[in-house]
């Protein structure tokens, strides 16, 4: 390889972990002399892809950073006042520089381990009593992934408290007034039709709502604009015996009498506003907010309050009880991610402003909007609201002549038909913005124009006094003690101190595949020409965007063999949503609606059941064999059993249990043959790329999580994206949009599709991280996409033959290998020394490292995944770490080690405890805190002991307590 060769394919060398010389030596330990023969052996001949993968080569950092440079330079950053839900935003740069572009925050994963996650934990808890104070609703979440998708989680929770049958619905019924926003209708007919659910249009005004009715929503502001009180059609609706919801506006909340003073039972929205760019459609947080009733069926994620074990303040995700991988199609939702690093700018938007902060931005838009309507109004327009924070909607003669005008002095309107015109006015809106919106508008009579002034003492006739806000809101001290920089920067780097993220040590989480996220491929994120575009801007100015989506949109389709691909889906499990909803209507379209059971294996990821049931299937559970394989005996009978009702199957490759299936292609036929389609779960792709595909192995529809194989970071439990490709006679029930006019646009390869409804709020979900994945492949190209999924196989196959023997290895082939992840049985400690799985997670901690995936798929055991990022020294450290835990179980086997009182028991070690001046245990604290010699050269201290997740579950807190609770701990 020549110099400048050596330099087009750097980025291979920087994302893979081994060198040359250590692959030999991995190799070598595993008994394996070539990478070929560890690849033949783990991957089965018969699934094998034949020639390389038809993508670009790879380019170096350096040039794809001009490139990306180039590509969005096609974008036009015009001035936006479009809204609709999305508005531009001053994201301040103390939270810029230290949170969205630190890898300390955006590398964290899903809090699970509680101890080593107290600083995102404490952030999302502000987020939730952000939220919860500005709606005057008791509880919140820790986001959703984005508005409409929240709506459409209020509608189902309100229609599964009313609706405990399913079979015999007594109340179908959803209104939802006509002035909401249309991607949130577009997402709640999505989102209701599969279920049962009959959402009904009208104006809330008129509405007669009787018993058949479950629940309504209702915009404040409206899709208009104006500001509408609801009370007494929220009575209306509670005297039917159903519930309200209520979409709303943070930022309008702190001068508008909130949802929960109104008589709503939830409140929802997006909290975008709050400092979070634009992005051409997210990824933005989505906020949800509820009366009490609710808490233990709100959807998504609660941070709630407990304490350690020592009695100390602990926080951790409450209620855990409620999630889909647990109760799998029980579940109420799949919702498997959040957007917490979404939500954690959001929140330090609102710690750094404090309440006064925010309430002059809000009046500083809303006194420049009021402004405007009066100056409109004078010029001779028509406004068709008196009341309104930040939106006005006129009426014109000509909307084209004004939009052909207002796009050549590059500003975009709200155009609604009718010759309405909207404008909404932002954070970024200056004196000088508005001035030139009504130079622009300016009509030919005596009125001046050019003598436009605001006073910020004029009186805001667009707010009524029987809706300004009264109440206080944010007076916790959080909120009212970082505002200068300095403090700011402090509070959030104390913060990250408190987490262990992949600038700390490996994640080795199973299924989760947490590796690099590379710094080249986030830059470009916080560029402005990708990051103020917005979603709904006409076509010709998002032109960089639109080569993004259409070239990834072709390397996916490339890499899974498939014919088509849509981008919209913003998670995995909405992706899981999406791809099933394009199987229900391809048997729908032959008049085979009929067909509604997915038949599901009992080794798959929770979402997959929940989602089955989302989309109004019937999940029957397929058997697996002792050897972690499907069990085709028991998959041959139920398919036959099922045979005219068969909608498919949904399987994941390689298998949970990290293994691929020689029999995967006998599981595919047997479906086909029975009418049914197969989902392919594309958690494991981190596995296949290059050497096998979905398409090849018989799979008609797979979703694709980009935080997983394709390195979006996974931002502390969000964001995610979760993109599905399928063959070409799936292609026309792909996912649409209401703000597209061709859906085929919404979709790559130019296949032709029908109008289906949208699954996100946005056409392509949380767009601006895709380029994040688009990165990924230009830079390791065909050659190096193909060896990361070696390397990953190569460095999960080392691991496993260096803790084999200690450890037993629970599932491999029949070569003795796995793919790239491997099961850890650790329930014979159980009865050989009472160590639980839990305990060995915990203890990880004390070595400086996150636990791989506790007790999944199998209970009591952990699923280790390396992926290919990690180099041979850091998978040794964690090796080296599994067995000194093993020795120090070994002694409690033996009785040298107290079977109560040990260091697994008693893990994870804080530096309070170690230093402490009482110090009762039976071993030393050299080995609590430093049990091995690498350990003292980059020592993570858990901020918190042992948490007691039941006790924050008896006395559930989900907001920060009030002041008084600190003046007593002081006391």
């Amino acid at each position: 390889m020549n110099l400048f060769e050596q330099q087009n394919t750097e980025f291979i060398r920087r994302h893979i972990g081994p060198t040359e010389s250590e692959t030999r030596q991995m190799l070598k330990a595993i008994g394996e002399w070539s990478f070929d023969a560890l690849i033949d052996k783990s991957v089965p001949s018969g699934i094998r892809m034949d020639g390389a993968l038809n993508i670009p080569p790879a380019i170096s950092e350096y040039e794809y950073l001009q490139l990306i440079k180039d590509i969005s330079l096609k974008n036009k950053v015009y001035k936006n006042y479009i809204g609709q839900g999305y508005y531009d935003t001053i994201t301040p740069s103390v939270i810029l520089r230290n949170i969205f572009e630190n890898p300390g925050w955006y590398t964290q994963y899903t809090p699970y381990q509680a101890e080593i996650s107290q600083g995102r934990l404490e952030s999302l808890l502000n987020f939730q009593t952000m939220v919860s104070d500005l709606t005057a609703l008791p509880l919140a979440n820790a986001s959703l992934l984005d508005e409409a998708t929240a709506a459409a989680e209020a509608m189902t929770m309100f229609f599964n408290t009313l609706n405990k049958d399913h079979d015999h619905i007594s109340r179908p019924k959803f209104f939802v007034d006509n002035d909401t926003f249309p991607q949130t209708k577009d997402v709640l007919v999505t989102r209701g039709v599969p279920v049962g659910i009959e959402v009904v249009f009208g104006d809330y005004r008129t509405a007669e709502i009787d018993q058949q009715y479950f629940g309504a929503l209702v915009q404040y502001p409206n899709d208009k604009g104006a500001i509408e009180d609801y009370r007494d059609f929220i009575g209306k609706v509670h005297n039917a015996g159903a519930y309200v919801a209520m979409a709303t506006d943070l930022l309008a909340l702190t001068l508008l009498t909130p949802p929960g003073e109104l008589g709503a039972d939830v409140a929802f929205g997006s909290a975008q506003r709050f400092g979070v760019p634009l992005g051409f459609g997210g990824p933005h947080a989505a906020f949800f907010s509820a009366k009490d009733d609710f808490k233990r069926n709100i959807p998504g994620r609660i941070i709630g309050v407990s304490i350690d074990v020592q009695n100390n303040r602990a926080l951790r995700m409450a209620l855990q009880t409620r999630e889909q991988h647990i109760k799998r199609e029980k579940a109420t939702s799949n919702i498997c991610t959040a957007q917490a690093l979404l939500a954690n700018m959001a929140a330090m938007y609102a710690v750094f402003h404090g309440p006064d902060g925010l309430k002059n931005i809000a009046k500083r838009v809303t006194v420049l909007a009021n402004a405007l309507a009066e100056e409109l109004e004078a010029e001779g327009f028509e406004l068709l609201h008196k009341n309104f924070f930040d939106t006005i909607v006129f009426k014109v003669q000509h909307a084209d002549t004004i939009r052909q005008k207002a796009e050549n002095a590059q500003i975009n309107f709200r155009y609604y038909g009718d010759n309405l015109i909207g404008i909404s006015l932002d954070e970024t809106t200056t004196l000088s913005d508005v001035l030139d919106v009504l130079l622009l508008l300016d009509q030919p009579n005596d009125h001046n124009v050019a003598g436009f002034a605001v006073s910020e003492d004029a009186v805001l006739y667009n707010i009524p006094n029987t809706l300004t806000r009264t109440s206080n809101f944010l007076t916790h001290p959080v909120f009212n003690s970082h505002h200068s920089e300095t403090e700011m920067m402090r509070y959030i780097k104390r913060l990250e101190n408190r987490d262990l993220s992949l600038n700390t040590s490996m994640i080795s989480l199973g299924s989760c595949t947490m590796k690099l996220n590379a710094a080249s491929e986030m830059i470009p994120l916080s560029w402005q020409h990708w990051s103020k575009m917005h979603p709904f801007a006409p076509v010709n100015q998002t032109e960089g965007y639109k080569q993004i989506t259409d070239e990834l949109s072709q390397y996916l389709c490339e890499i899974t063999a498939f014919d088509a691909c849509s981008l919209q889906p913003n998670s995995g499990a909405q992706g899981e949503y999406a791809g099933l909803l394009v199987i229900r209507a391809y048997h729908a379209s032959r008049n085979e609606s009929n067909r509604n059971v997915m038949l599901i294996p009992i080794s798959a990821h929770g979402t997959n059941p929940a989602s089955a049931v989302m989309v109004g299937m019937k999940v029957v559970v397929v058997k697996a064999l002792e050897n972690g394989y499907i069990d085709v005996a028991d998959l041959k009978a139920k398919a036959e059993q099922y045979s005219k009702d068969l909608a498919g199957i949904m399987i994941t490759y390689p298998s949970t249990y990290g293994i691929y299936e020689e029999t995967v292609k006998e599981i595919t036929q047997i479906v086909h043959e029975h009418g049914g389609q197969v989902y392919m779960d594309g958690a494991n792709m981190n596995a296949q790329v290059g050497l096998t595909a979905p398409g090849l192995i018989g799979a008609d529809v797979c979703h694709l999580n980009l935080h997983k194989t394709f390195a979006i970071p996974h931002g502390g439990g969000g964001p995610g994206m979760g993109p599905i490709c399928v063959k070409a006679h799936l292609a026309k029930f792909l996912p649409g949009h209401v703000s597209i006019g061709n859906p085929a646009s919404a979709i790559g390869n130019g296949l032709p599709v029908n109008a289906h409804h949208a699954v996100s709020a946005a056409p392509y979900g949380s767009a601006s991280i895709l380029l994040i994945s688009y990165a990924y492949i230009r830079m390791l190209g065909a050659e190096g996409v193909r060896k990361a999924s070696e390397y990953a196989i190569l460095n999960a196959n080392y691991m496993r033959s260096r803790l084999e023997g200690q450890y037993e290895i629970l599932y491999t082939n029949h070569n003795g290998e796995c793919a790239h992840e491997f099961i850890v049985d650790l329930r014979p400690f159980k009865k050989s020394a009472e160590i639980e799985a839990e305990d060995v997670a915990k203890r990880l901690m004390d070595y400086g490292f996150h636990a791989p995936t506790l007790s999944f798929p199998v209970p009591g055991t952990i699923m280790i995944e390396p992926t290919e990022s990690e180099d041979k020294a850091e998978l040794d450290r964690f090796c080296d770490a599994m067995l000194s835990i093993r020795d120090e179980i070994r002694a409690i086997e033996e009785g040298k080690a107290d079977k109560k009182d040990n260091a697994l028991k008693n893990a994870p070690h804080t530096q309070h405890a170690v230093i402490s001046s009482q110090w009762n245990h039976p071993y030393t604290r050299e080995q609590a805190a430093f049990p091995l010699p690498y350990v003292r050269e980059n020592k993570f201290w858990p901020h918190v002991a042992r948490v007691n997740n039941t006790f924050g579950d008896r006395n559930l807190i989900c907001t920060c307590e009030p002041v008084s609770s600190y003046v007593e701990e002081e006391a």
